[in-house]
């Protein structure tokens, strides 16, 4: 259907008088365009206007109804007929609906009414397809990977490349990343700027599902194959089929069952649990883990020919404190939201708010950016957020900075290279904050264990 207001709707009638009639009685509609043709020759000359609408006259003298319902059909499917017929034949009206005219109304006093009944529920329809594509078009573009993933950094500008490069193919994806990352984020901007995007993107949290349930919940089941399996259930890979199958945290399934995912990857076909058919499936793969999955190989616990199934191209989501001011320009923008979202007046961020949070390591990534931000926002009198509104869980950033295996040498230059980034490589600043020589911080600049951006 086409997304203009006027309905363009044409009355193929032989009967002058009679097609008059309807002529004048639907254009009683401001919104309907209606043109009336005697003759199907008549008619099929104008049918590349490709009309909303056919009424069709079923007993023409030149042509038979089913022969010029056929060809409209051919012509363009999405061209709605229905037809209208002096004789109430039931089985010639079952055979022309199941040809595809949309109803059949019968010759008497209550046509007209039909007939105005029928073309509006045809024009409900035709708005909601309107609807759904629109739909369809703004989830594109809300997952316009360079809108929606925001950051300017050399970190996220080399994920967007990745991100461009899957969108332009089927290639399984693998996406690794600190926990709150955003990796279900890069997984739904791939889906939504490919081919795929008008079909189902599916999510399975590998993590949350019980050992006992994953089978099921990936492959579906049949009535009575467990107990408790009342019905048959198709599962995710099913429900993903001609889109994409989003595995999250695919590092925690079960080994047993990893050999059964890597026939279904090979094979690109299910049978359910407790079933015997097989049911072919057009899904592309993506999945996602913070678990370092060579090294899980390793250890045994991942098996090395599903790795290098599963591979395909790895797209590594840098920690949020790697990626610079990409955490002011975040910080704004989930204000921004939050402001927008709940009708207040925009605030902005002092100086002294974004220095505390560049300073801060962020283990939660963006996730907890986002929600410290939100709290700053409520915090808030005025239109500024103060360094007061900002709540860091200073305790959680030094626990996770102890539970890593860094040397004192690292922990050093962490310290120096923060401390150079809040305070904008003013070295002589520096080395007087931490008691460090000058010509140490200048040495180790030069030998490139520091960075003056």
């Amino acid at each position: 259907m086409k997304s203009h207001q006027t309905f363009k709707l044409f009355i193929v009638e032989d009967d002058v008088w009679y097609g008059s009639m309807l002529e004048h009685y639907l254009s009683l509609n401001p919104e309907y365009e209606v043109k009336r043709f005697e003759s199907p020759g008549d008619f099929f000359a104008m049918l590349h206007e490709n009309p909303d609408v056919v009424t069709l006259d079923y007993s023409l003298p030149d042509c038979d109804g089913s022969e010029v319902l056929r060809k409209i059909k051919q012509h363009n499917p999405d061209i709605q007929v229905i037809i209208i017929s002096g004789q109430e034949d039931v089985a010639t009206a079952i055979n022309l609906l199941k040809n595809g005219a949309f109803d059949y109304i019968v010759k008497d006093d209550d046509t007209k009414d039909r007939l105005w009944n029928s073309i509006l529920h045809l024009r409900e329809i035709s708005n909601l397809k309107l609807e759904v594509e629109s739909l369809k078009t703004q989830v594109g573009r809300k997952y316009d990977f360079s809108q929606l993933i925001v950051g300017k950094s050399d970190a996220i500008n080399r994920v967007f490349a990745l991100i461009e490069k899957a969108s332009n193919t089927n290639i399984t994806v693998s996406i690794t990343g600190e926990t709150g990352s955003g990796k279900e984020m890069v997984a739904k901007a791939i889906h939504y700027n490919s081919e795929r995007h008008k079909q189902p993107f599916v999510t399975v949290n590998v993590a949350a599902i019980p050992r006992d349930l994953i089978e099921s919940e990936l492959f579906g089941h049949e009535k009575g194959s467990f107990t408790g399996a009342v019905t048959r259930r198709i599962g995710k890979f099913e429900e993903a089929d001609k889109g994409t199958l989003f595995l999250d945290e695919i590092g925690e399934l079960d080994i047993n069952l990893q050999a059964k995912l890597l026939r279904v990857l090979q094979e690109r076909e299910i049978t359910r649990v407790g079933g015997n058919a097989v049911t072919a499936i057009n899904v592309r793969i993506i999945v996602a883990t913070h678990k370092n999955l060579l090294e899980e190989v390793k250890n045994k616990n991942f098996r090395e020919d599903l790795y290098y199934r599963l591979i395909g191209l790895p797209v590594q989501l840098p920690p949020l404190r790697e990626r610079g001011n990409d955490i002011i320009i975040l910080a704004k923008n989930f204000a921004d939201d939050f402001c927008k979202e709940n009708k207040l007046p925009k605030k902005n961020l002092s100086p002294e708010v974004q220095q505390k949070l560049l300073s801060y390591p962020f283990p939660g990534n963006v996730r907890e950016l986002k929600s410290i931000m939100e709290l700053s926002v409520v915090m808030a009198d005025g239109d500024t957020i103060l360094p007061e509104h900002i709540t860091l869980n200073i305790s959680t950033s030094i626990n996770d900075l102890l539970n890593k295996e860094t040397s004192l040498k690292e922990f050093e230059t962490q310290i120096i290279q923060h401390h150079l980034d809040k305070f904008d490589n003013d070295v002589l600043l520096v080395a007087k904050k931490l008691d460090v020589g000058k010509s140490t911080i200048y040495r180790m600049i030069q030998n490139g264990e520091l960075k003056v951006k």
